[in-house]
């Protein structure tokens, strides 16, 4: 048994070995897409000053949950800049909004298709169920050893991490449209994709915005792991502040955290709702 399994390891470390050796144009390329990707966001997010930013968040805050969330939000992300973790709060925020953008532009075709082919779905829930299962620092190695230390790493990692609950919460809208309303359509002559756009779809947007809400909180707790290497933002913050046990630090980039967090939870929690 020994043996076999010492072979499977062989069998992995070559085939990763002859991946990087024979591909690395690929992940050069995805390398590059994915840093060009992030450095926009971020500096798209660092153009204008910390208060510009913030108020924008507390008016958004103000929208769709009132007055009072609104203004908290705006001193929430001011204690942010305060504590001088503007900069990292930000590189968090834009590994964060990329992995997700990633995720849900991947995670929600093939959410709409596992709804609408119930093969599919059999075959994409047991890899779902993987890959939510296994430990997040497992999607980190083989990410290192084809892209190396950096953001693209921690966005691959990422985008794994934060696919399933989309894809899962998705499938989930498209099967619950109740069937007196699909009888209707068809009674009515409605097209396939007049089905979809005007009866499914309305259905299953509640489920698809609860989506969005779980794969952003799924990618702020990877965004953090993947602080170990070298994504930048808050994670690598704390990854530094523990291995000098500066014990203020940590507990300051823990603080920006869960500003960040909470924000983004109450605003698409209330957008789901509203929807």
């Amino acid at each position: 048994m020994e043996e076999l399994i010492s072979a499977f390891d062989a069998q992995v470390d070559n085939a990763l070995f002859w991946l990087a050796d024979h591909a690395s144009f690929v992940f050069d390329f995805c390398r590059l897409v994915l840093e060009g990707l992030y450095a926009g966001v971020l500096g798209l997010l660092m153009l204008p000053p910390f208060y510009v930013i913030a108020a924008l968040a507390g008016l958004l805050a103000w929208r769709v949950l009132g007055l009072v969330p609104g203004v908290v939000t705006a001193a929430a992300l001011a204690l942010c800049a305060a504590m001088m973790l503007w900069p990292e709060t930000m590189s968090t925020l834009a590994l964060v909004i990329a992995a997700t953008v990633i995720a849900l532009a991947t995670g929600l075709p093939l959410g709409v298709l596992a709804g609408l082919l119930p093969r599919l779905e059999k075959l994409l829930t047991p890899a779902l169920d993987l890959v939510q299962t296994l430990p997040p620092y497992i999607y980190l190695l083989p990410s290192i050893a084809l892209l190396g230390y950096g953001p693209a790493t921690a966005l691959i990692a990422t985008v794994i991490v934060a696919m399933p609950p989309a894809i899962r919460l998705t499938a989930l809208g498209i099967r619950q449209t109740p069937r007196e309303f699909i009888e209707l359509g068809h009674a009515t002559g409605v097209t396939p994709l007049q089905m979809f756009l005007k009866i499914r779809l309305p259905f299953a947007v509640p489920s698809i915005m609860a989506g969005v809400n779980q794969s952003l909180m799924m990618a702020f707790g990877m965004v953090v792991i993947a602080g170990i290497v070298g994504s930048g933002g808050l994670g690598e913050t704390i990854y530094g502040a523990i291995r000098t046990l500066d014990i203020a630090t940590s507990i300051n980039a823990s603080i920006a955290i869960v500003v960040l967090t909470m924000v983004l939870d109450r605003v698409t929690q209330a957008a789901a709702r509203t929807k």
